[in-house]
């Protein structure tokens, strides 16, 4: 028996345009003039179609039937395993989905530097992809794990452990000079303060203001593609998934997010002496969350499954890194199709889709609206249809965390039936020239064609 009725209530239909968003306009307005409501749903409606269009027009949303969730088999996400014949768990499934940021096709926003373009529709889903990627990494980085957008658990010293986490991770908001401090302390029914609760829920804010889609943004849309012009990317170009890791990594460094580091492997290969230097801390350092001599890290690993199509060999691998704890997801895809997958089940990829198109929301405003950056859809597709290419994610908070990834992904990667690993962790540091700019790699994966995957890993 499959779950998509359980579902129904909270969810999208999948596929379905004209049910997406569209269900809104029949919402009627009470406190608005008639004229004014009937301007705003014409032009609601308009967006619709359009959106609708663009979506079909680039391959991200169809018209096919509604993808199922079975009862009998568990659903991986992101390292959690939910049994969804149980109705708590089912609930725990729905929210810990819909609690992850989701980035798409934007329009209307300010011309992209060097352009006239104003919408990303048709070639920016790899950096939405990323933006995905990035903005999982931060949610962990930042916010306490146990945190959902439908609230959380109370547990004991919530408050303070809460406080003392947003206060070591947080960056200084470059938005914050022009936007109010707006939130004020929600009352629960017994007239109480959850001044926790309105700390993380104005820390969710922001963290998805730093992805907005203007040239203050630190992540937004305008700053990855000015970061792309090193490598010769402009607005309009496709990105693959190795030159969106070290897109990130530079937007990561010139932020000023609290104690993140983001280190990128090269030729498949995760040099440990090289991320010790990275994340180690001087004396000097006097932060909480360095006290410790470390700063967190997100790993980013850009790998290529085949040649021309993903080798069945490393769908259990894919497998095995999506059930890890410290799996933050992978991007991958092809031209105009990239992906962000977040979990599985049986033979089918859990994904977040980037391909619909949205109106430009202004995270400057006070309380912005969140809806458009969550998605309640669950979407899947089988394993012999994702792309090779891709870059997976990965996230240690400390020193003994990075330890704990370095050897749960070894194992996953060693028990594939493939007997070379996706990519491996080797002591030492990469000599290699800082100098370098494209990397010539040695295939792990077998022979390779002339125009194989591997031929976009580059340094930037």
């Amino acid at each position: 028996m499959d779950v998509s009725d359980e579902f129904d209530s909270g969810m999208e239909p999948t596929d379905d345009l004209a049910s997406f968003e569209i269900v809104n306009l029949l919402d009627p307005s009470a406190d608005v003039d008639g004229h004014v409501q009937e301007s705003r749903d014409k032009a609601k409606l308009k967006t619709q179609l359009i959106s609708a269009w663009n979506n079909v027009r680039y391959g991200g949303w169809s018209l096919k039937g509604k993808p199922r969730l079975s009862k009998s088999s568990p659903v991986c996400l992101l390292g959690q395993s939910y049994q969804l014949s149980y109705s708590g768990e089912r609930e725990s499934f729905r929210r810990a989905f819909s609690s992850l940021l989701w980035m798409t096709y934007r329009r209307g926003f300010p011309p992209l530097d060097g352009s006239a373009l104003t919408s990303d529709a048709g070639w920016g889903c790899m950096l939405r992809s990323a933006q995905m990627l990035l903005a999982q990494g931060l949610m962990l980085h930042v916010m306490p794990a146990d945190w959902t957008l439908h609230g959380r658990p109370t547990h004991n010293n919530t408050k303070n452990n809460t406080e003392e986490l947003l206060h070591t991770r947080l960056l200084d908001d470059p938005l914050r000079e022009s936007r109010r401090d707006s939130g004020k302390p929600r009352r629960c029914s017994l007239g109480t303060t959850i001044d926790c609760e309105t700390q993380e829920e104005r820390t969710h804010r922001r963290i998805v203001s730093w992805f907005g889609d203007l040239s203050s943004a630190p992540f937004g849309l305008h700053r990855l593609v000015e970061l792309g012009r090193a490598s010769g990317k402009r607005a309009g170009d496709w990105y693959g998934p190795a030159i969106a890791a070290h897109i990130l990594q530079k937007a990561v460094a010139a932020s000023e997010v609290s104690n993140l580091e983001v280190y990128v492997a090269q030729d498949c290969t995760v040099y440990i002496g090289d991320v010790i230097n990275l994340c180690g801390t001087s004396h000097t350092d006097l932060s909480a969350r360095c006290r410790s001599g470390w700063k967190s890290l997100v790993l980013l690993v850009p790998v290529c499954l085949g040649s021309e199509v993903l080798n069945p060999a490393y769908t259990r691998c894919v497998k095995r890194l999506l059930e890890l704890q410290c799996c933050m997801g992978i991007i991958g895809g092809k031209p105009k199709h990239s992906l962000f997958f977040v979990g599985f089940q049986d033979d089918q990829l859990i994904y977040l889709d980037p391909h619909y198109c949205q109106t430009t929301v202004d995270v400057q405003q006070d309380n912005f609206p969140l809806e458009s950056f969550h998605c309640k859809t669950v979407r899947k597709m089988p394993f012999n249809r994702m792309d090779p290419s891709c870059t997976v994610g990965f996230y240690a908070a400390s020193r003994g965390d990075f330890q704990t990834l370095c050897s749960d992904v070894t194992k996953a990667l060693t028990s594939s039936e493939e007997k070379y690993p996706i990519f491996t962790f080797v002591e030492g540091h990469n000599n290699a020239s800082d100098s370098v700019t494209h990397i010539k790699t040695r295939d792990r994966l077998g022979p390779i064609k002339e125009k194989s995957c591997l031929d976009e890993f580059v340094l930037l």
